[in-house]
């Protein structure tokens, strides 16, 4: 008896050592591409804003992007779901993804489209780390952890919240079940790679928020439910814009070269139209300027239209930071209505409208601590949760399943809509 516990303790210490190597040689590896990848998106932002002829390009980076896809035999669609789908069913994922991804968004970057970084960041993690564990010969379960690891250290590494990635790489994948012994090697991955990234020049992400309630009284409790309906149905209409609109690009002009252009050519007369380049690329500091409680009405609409328009054509990048910038400008808009501070409304609709549109209520409230410091985290919390159960199954990513009813402990295992 004492025989066999020893045996079993020295296999699972085993264990242990190998996924903290793993862990170490994922988060060094990603966390030194994912700093390489900060700086050159720092250097398109720049160079975009130095050089406004760089966004009539769009439209020819398009139709390069579209050619680059078609010669590497991926599919322009793909992208984050390809990730989602490998860790549940252990498809492959090439490791030209990496480096495809990795240009393509600095290109869709430096002209203008409005795209993110982190669904990006999540691709070339996952990329990355998937074929290290092909190399050293991995069985299926522990493959689709090391990937999980990859998702969790791209994420840190851009983002710099390595709590929020860890997390994220577990819960958006299956809604309601999380790979639990991923954690560990996820957590351990995304701290090196966020600390990696720091000393290679990265940053971490954070906003300082004011208008926090300082009691809790009914009525308020009372006002942030009402925002968290809002925040729902917001999250819907963003997935829906999302989808829909992209489908209508490719629904009518069926030609991929064609459409890409036609696409970077919408983004391009629009952007000429709104005589400002406030919602071209990311969009930080406009992020910035809402969790200050500064923010135009039409503003969430308007990022809302043009990502959807640059990521339903193919352009690359993500849509992580544009829904960020969705939530904190509606929040800073219309935050007064619900009797709540700008500022303070801005962090809750980053959280909330982030939570609904990656069905991911883990990872948004420790998204909130990360990014505005814990204060009054409950009330983030509340926020979300309402945010989560109203906002239907509709999702970001096509890919995500959700296995456990919102409303009810109901087995349902659906994808998103």
């Amino acid at each position: 008896m004492d025989r066999q516990y020893w045996i079993k303790q020295a296999k699972n210490a085993l264990i242990f050592a190998r996924w903290c190597a793993f862990a170490v040689i994922i988060g060094v590896v990603v966390g030194a591409v994912g700093a390489v990848f900060h700086h050159a998106l720092e250097w398109a932002g720049e160079m975009r804003e130095t050089h406004d002829w760089l966004l009539y390009l769009l439209p020819v980076v398009g139709v390069f992007i579209a050619f680059w896809y078609k010669k590497a035999d991926m599919p322009l669609e793909r992208g984050t779901n390809f990730i989602l789908t490998s860790v549940r069913e252990n498809h492959p994922v090439r490791l030209r993804l990496a480096p495809s991804i990795f240009v393509t968004s600095v290109l869709t970057h430096l002209c203008g489209g409005s795209a993110g970084r982190e669904g990006a960041a999540l691709q070339l993690g996952g990329a990355i780390s998937g074929n290290i564990g092909h190399w050293m010969r991995l069985d299926d379960r522990d493959s689709r952890t090391i990937t999980m690891c990859g998702m969790a250290a791209g994420f840190a590494a851009l983002f710099g919240t390595p709590l929020a990635a860890s997390v994220f790489a577990m819960e958006v994948i299956s809604v309601g079940v999380m790979y639990y012994a991923a954690l560990f090697p996820c957590v351990l991955a995304s701290v090196i790679a966020h600390q990696f990234a720091l000393r290679l020049g990265g940053e971490t992400t954070a906003f300082a928020i004011t208008g926090i309630p300082q009691t809790v009284d009914a009525l308020l409790l009372v006002k942030l439910v009402l925002f968290g309906v809002v925040c729902a149905v917001l999250s819907a209409v963003v997935c829906i814009v999302f989808h829909r609109i992209g489908h209508l690009f490719k629904r009518y002009i069926p030609n991929q070269y064609a459409c890409m252009a036609a696409g970077g050519a919408a983004v391009v007369i629009i952007s000429l139209l709104l005589g400002t380049r406030d919602y071209n690329g990311a969009g930080m500091a406009v992020i910035e300027r809402a969790v200050a409680g500064e923010a135009a009405y039409a503003a969430f609409f308007i990022k809302l239209v043009l990502t959807a328009v640059t990521i339903g054509v193919g352009y690359k990048g993500g849509e992580i930071v544009p829904v960020l910038f969705i939530g904190a400008t509606f929040g800073a808009a219309y935050g007064g209505f619900f009797g709540l501070a700008p500022s303070f409304a801005a962090g809750l609709g980053m959280t909330a409208v982030f939570c609904g549109v990656t069905n991911s209520p883990l990872t948004s409230i420790l998204l909130a601590y990360e990014l505005f410091g814990g204060q009054s985290l409950a009330l983030f919390a509340l926020v979300i949760a309402v945010s989560y159960m109203l906002s239907g199954y509709y999702g970001l990513y096509s890919e995500q399943k959700i296995l456990y009813s919102k409303m009810r402990p109901q087995f349902i295992d659906r994808k998103t809509k």
